[in-house]
């Protein structure tokens, strides 16, 4: 029985540090919007790590933090008067899916966008376009 009560604690201990990962993913994709949206570079790019690759799929693009960085004034013109709204569908094996509404002045879009968390950062991150619109957020 000993044995049988060490393995649930082993198990339990496990599930519990699992929850509290996806719990920090979560706070990290949360401030990642927050930064997008206010085109925040220095917090955009404290979430990056150094090899960090950003993948617009819809435009054939892959990034390196630099490169995503140096985007962001075209960026903070476009986001300018607009609202991300986000919601996480999903955390599987250390990726978070993610869909998002982009709600700009003169544009509406529905992105699912994934992240790869490790240690408190965006190892990696994807986006492809859902809808032109945000009906079905």
């Amino acid at each position: 029985m000993p044995v049988m009560r060490m393995v649930l604690g082993l198990l339990a201990g496990a599930v519990l540090l699992a929850a509290i990962s996806a719990r920090a993913d979560e706070a990290v994709i949360d401030r990642w919007y927050d930064a997008l949206l206010k085109a925040d570079r220095a917090v955009l790019a404290e979430l990056l790590t150094d090899d960090a690759r950003i993948s617009l799929d819809d435009l054939d693009i892959v990034q390196t933090k630099a490169e995503f960085l140096e985007s962001m004034d075209e960026w903070e013109n476009a986001v300018a008067g607009g609202t991300i709204r986000h919601r996480l569908e999903k955390e599987e094996d250390g990726v978070s899916t993610v869909m998002v509404c982009y709600d700009f002045p003169n544009n509406r879009m529905l992105m699912q966008e994934t992240f790869a968390v490790s240690d408190g950062r965006i190892t990696a991150s994807s986006q492809a376009e859902v809808a032109d619109n945000c009906d079905a957020y």
